[in-house]
């Protein structure tokens, strides 16, 4: 069956990426570098599941807008605020970090809460307040580290056993850029960062390494059926899989930017993180990985990539 309708860019098509490995991997350096500067300087706005706060649980006679609620605790000094409806449509959970420079107080908390959430005709009553510690966030932020490095050696061990250990770094280092630009972008930006943004970094993990391996693949059936020079072979790999590349993060973008429009308050975040991670691990795939392969000791040859003693007859007869 003929896939043309679906080829964004030609199969055969010769856009020489290999040429332009200086440039881009300068550019992804320079705004690797910017998104750490970011972080060390400016730091994270975190949510309340790493900072501690309070959590206020109010019923309502009649069930109120949950947008109009964060509008009008803004109001009064409370950014950010989680807002979650639960049990009947008319009773509220809300979570508040403490205002600033103010001391923690469950029960000054809990009647500005209800003073700011005062509707005509519809007056909230205080079912619960209670302080909630940073300790929980910091658990949870412990354990997204280990995930983190569990990931990573998972990858090392995978690709260096799948492909050959200089595609196995190559792949990690591609990974580990994409996730520094996200988590850059949200220090950069002052937006929140909370645990479905940190599950959303985790996810961007996933998908970057997915998309580079799917490249790394053409390249090794390349180099073991192609008579070239490895950039020619690299470029030409690239070149193969743009189409497949490209058709897949755009799908993927469009149900992010659902899950962003019309998924709340609540997953903005992670939306946000993902569409990020999706765009920039594209460009990563096409303009990093493969490059990084042309470098010092990574540089790749078909040396790395012959088969075994078993093959090698067979490759022997080929033209």
């Amino acid at each position: 069956m003929s896939m043309k309708p679906f080829n964004v860019f030609p199969y055969d098509s010769n856009i020489n990426f290999i040429r332009l490995r200086w440039l881009s991997l300068g550019v992804a350096l320079a705004i690797m570098l910017v998104a750490i500067g970011a972080m060390a300087t400016k730091g994270f706005n975190f949510a309340l599941d790493f900072t501690g706060g309070t959590v206020t649980e109010l019923r309502f006679d009649k069930p109120v807008d949950v947008d109009d609620v964060r509008a009008r605790l803004e109001k009064v000094g409370y950014g950010n605020a989680q807002v979650q409806n639960f049990g009947s449509g008319n009773d509220l959970l809300i979570r508040l970090q403490p205002k600033e420079g103010a001391a923690a107080s469950n029960a000054n908390t809990a009647a500005d809460v209800q003073r700011a959430l005062a509707f005509e005709g519809n007056p909230g009553k205080v079912l619960r307040s209670e302080f909630v510690g940073p300790q929980v966030g910091k658990d949870l932020a412990m354990n997204g580290l280990w995930a983190l490095i569990f990931v990573v050696v998972g990858f090392l061990a995978y690709i260096s056993f799948r492909f050959e250990k200089k595609f196995a770094i190559a792949a990690v280092l591609t990974t580990l850029h994409d996730v520094v630009v996200v988590c850059g972008w949200f220090a950069l930006s002052g937006h929140e960062f909370d645990l479905t943004v940190l599950a959303g970094v985790l996810s961007v993990m996933g998908y970057s390494i997915n998309d580079t391996i799917v490249v790394f693949d053409r390249v090794r059936e390349n180099f073991r059926s192609m008579r070239a020079s490895p950039d020619e072979i690299l470029n030409k790999s690239i070149n193969q899989t743009l189409s497949r590349t490209v058709i897949t993060s755009f799908v993927a973008f469009l149900t992010v930017f659902a899950l962003y429009v019309y998924g709340g308050g609540s997953l903005r975040g992670m939306a946000e993180s993902q569409m990020i991670g999706i765009v920039i691990g594209t460009l990563s795939s096409i303009f990093v990985a493969c490059p990084l392969l042309t470098l010092g000791f990574l540089k790749v040859t078909k040396q790395d990539l012959m088969p075994k003693a078993k093959d090698e007859a067979a490759l022997a007869r080929r033209p």
